[in-house]
């Protein structure tokens, strides 16, 4: 099979793209990361996604997948943005960035709490130097207080357009269809088929 590298030292989120692109790649076969984690330096979430997928192609030799991904709030200007995974602090507690972002909009009226999850998958072939970047956004509106138990780090305060639920009540086979992670890697996984061999 051909190997490809999720660049990812999440757990969650290699349990997630495990789940979403399992089903889309057929004749691939998805292995962990175990490099070290580039400095994210970039303005942006597809920079953000291209420093990782390059890193790990780099230390692996391998075509590599990455993503940035984080939540937005519109009366923020879209903060916390590419930010979101560090937004109360260096420590990358999910836990303490959703109570800062709810915090945040105390005051603010439901009407006024639109915003979205974005994210960007990037694609980095080594034996080409091809590089392929998808961004998607999933859109809803930042809830005033957490609902939900399933997904992981924003999912219990956003609810996405179109439902009234949170996404960490949605199943995880409904999320795994329509989240901003799975709309960016249906289409970052089209140009792999379309690049790669399959076995």
């Amino acid at each position: 099979m051909t190997k490809v590298v999720l660049a990812t030292h999440n757990a969650h989120k290699v349990e997630e793209l495990r789940r979403i692109l399992g089903p889309r790649l057929e004749g691939f076969e998805l292995v962990g990361y175990d490099g070290p984690d580039p400095a994210e330096t970039g303005t942006s979430f597809a920079e953000n996604a291209l420093i990782k997928a390059r890193a790990a192609a780099r230390h692996t030799g391998l075509p590599a997948l990455a993503d940035d991904s984080g939540i937005g709030a519109d009366v923020m200007g879209g903060a916390p943005g590419i930010f979101s995974a560090r937004w109360s602090g260096p420590r990358k507690d999910a836990g303490e960035n959703l109570r800062l972002l709810l915090w945040q909009l105390t005051d603010v009226p439901a009407e006024h709490r639109a915003g979205g999850f974005t994210c960007a998958a990037a694609l980095v072939l080594p034996a080409t130097g091809e590089e392929h970047v998808e961004t998607a956004v999933w859109s809803g509106r930042i809830l005033q207080e957490p609902r939900g138990a399933a997904g992981f780090g924003y999912d219990p305060i956003f609810q996405p357009d179109g439902y009234d639920v949170s996404a960490a009540e949605l199943p995880p086979v409904e999320k795994d269809r329509v989240s901003h992670r799975a709309m960016a890697f249906e289409r970052i996984v089209a140009v792999l088929a379309e690049k790669l061999p399959r076995a």
